[in-house]
């Protein structure tokens, strides 16, 4: 008598409640997985550096120590920019508490002289309360601080990848015969996120310069860090603009009133709309091979899962996860365009 096939209702529900097993076991060990997976991308990201250095014939030890030199500048650059600007962006708010009051009371006046009854506008007032809204900003800034607060971890893991980086290379060559298809989606995993990093690195440089020369012209407190913050909320498919016009719309609102924050927000959206809205959306579909709604879903489950840092790798932890269940197995084919939204040659 042959065996009853497994129906399909059951494979899916314990498909489901594997999945949120793993992720939840991966949220309690976010501090861990998070710098981890960094450090993974990063290694990537210089991986062709290493290649080059390899091909020119160049000793182990300077494969290892320029690619792992390279991306420690980067991030400590980076750091430092985040860590010196928030220090001075602290001690600026504190002086724009009597300028967010007076903000209130015109407000106020102009709602009395609307006919909007005192009961609206006392309850308007309660929900803005200034060390509330001035802090926005500040713990913004304090989850990309917090990204990098786990610094030592991501820069130890990185210098270990970067060691192992040459040996890897070989067994995954040498893997090629008996698990092709594995190697083959490994290194398609590699690439892809390669592409994602280029794409969204020229196009976060590109919004990231304009985005400062607008802010100085406008006489914007810290262009610099709104910059920096721009960029790495570029990173963040979907919402990442949204993050990075927050801050420095409030605080133009304070240091130059209503109109000088009309300015920010028109310059941003002709700015980071224009570039991610409509040309970036078709090199970063082309780079990874994700459709809009699984791009938007990998950015909920990931931050769900990881926090801030989950936000950033959204894309390249979508793609690991694509590669290791998906593109390794042959019979995949549909599951492969459902996730990138094409049609896949049979």
């Amino acid at each position: 008598m042959r065996d009853q096939a497994v129906p399909r209702a059951v494979i899916i529900l314990v498909g489901i409640a594997g999945a949120v097993v793993v992720l939840f076991g991966i949220r309690e060990v976010a501090s861990v997985v998070g710098p981890l997976v960094l450090a993974l991308v990063l290694v990537i990201a210089v991986a062709p550096v290493r290649r080059w250095l390899d091909g020119k014939n160049a000793p182990v030890w300077l494969q290892v120590t320029v690619p792992f030199l390279i991306v420690l500048l980067v991030l400590l650059g980076m750091a430092g920019i985040l860590t010196i600007s928030a220090t001075e962006l602290a001690s600026l708010l504190s002086t724009y508490a009597g300028e967010f009051q007076r903000l209130l009371a015109d407000a106020q006046s102009w709602a009395i002289t609307h006919g909007v009854s005192n009961e609206v506008i006392d309850k308007a007032r309660h929900s803005f309360d200034p060390d509330r809204i001035l802090g926005l900003a500040q713990s913004l800034l304090g989850s990309v601080i917090g990204v990098l607060s786990a610094l030592f971890l991501v820069v130890v893991l990185l210098l270990a990848m970067c060691l192992d980086a040459p040996m890897t290379s070989k067994i995954l060559a040498d893997g090629e015969g008996s698990r092709p298809q594995l190697v083959t989606a490994l290194a398609e995993f590699a690439h892809r996120t390669r592409r994602y990093l280029i794409v969204s690195t020229v196009f976060g440089l590109l919004s990231a310069i304009l985005d400062v020369v607008a802010l100085s012209l406008l006489d914007v407190p810290l262009p610099l860090l709104w910059g920096v913050l721009a960029l790495i909320a570029n990173y963040i498919p979907n919402i990442g603009f949204v993050i990075s016009l927050l801050p420095p719309a409030l605080l133009a609102l304070l240091a130059g009133g209503v109109q000088t924050m009309v300015f920010v927000i028109a310059a941003y959206v002709a700015i980071n709309v224009v570039t991610q809205s409509f040309i970036l959306p078709k090199f970063l579909g082309d780079a990874v091979g994700f459709s809009t709604t699984m791009t938007f879903i990998s950015l909920l489950v990931w931050t769900f899962v990881l926090g801030p840092l989950g936000a950033i790798l959204a894309i390249p932890l979508s793609l690991l996860t694509r590669a290791l269940l998906v593109d390794s197995d042959p019979s995949a084919k549909w599951a492969q365009a459902l996730l990138s939204g094409k049609l896949t040659g049979r």
